[in-house]
């Protein structure tokens, strides 16, 4: 699957909901399904900074695509690196780093995050993407 037909998939799931506390259920949910980070990867190095939770990013490439695995201390924001995981992860790093995530403002992510998650949101899209451009660029 591209990462477009990823994110219409998450935009259709979300539109199942009614309101938002079953969304928060789901993205909780999803974060319960996270490919966890091997242990040995929850170094410093790999978190990313701008989240108010600890979170870990780990990418790997993988047959010249690559791959994240994520944990977070925090419920939602397991959740949130998850859906980031779920739509980026198993991709080239130019698809990852040319993507346009419009799945985030479709579900209405933005609006409904704390301004400190939002914040951590925009700062796992911004983690990932730098990855991929930097093994795009070793790869060039």
């Amino acid at each position: 699957m591209t990462i477009n037909e990823i994110q219409d998939e998450l935009i259709e799931d979300f539109s199942f909901f009614q309101d938002w506390m079953e969304k928060y259920e789901y993205i909780i949910q999803l974060g319960k399904e996270l490919p966890l980070i091997d242990e040995t990867n929850k170094k410093d190095q790999y978190i990313i900074k701008g989240c108010q939770s600890k979170v870990w990013l780990f990418p790997e490439m993988r047959d010249g695509k690559l791959y994240f695995t994520a944990d977070s201390d925090a419920i939602i924001t397991k959740g949130l690196v998850s859906l980031m995981v779920k739509v980026l992860s198993g991709h080239t790093p130019k698809e990852i780093y040319q993507s346009d995530l419009y799945f985030i403002d479709r579900i209405g992510l933005k609006e409904h995050l704390s301004p400190t998650r939002a914040n951590g949101l925009l700062s796992m899209v911004k983690q990932m993407k730098l990855y991929a451009a930097a093994l795009q660029a070793k790869v060039s």
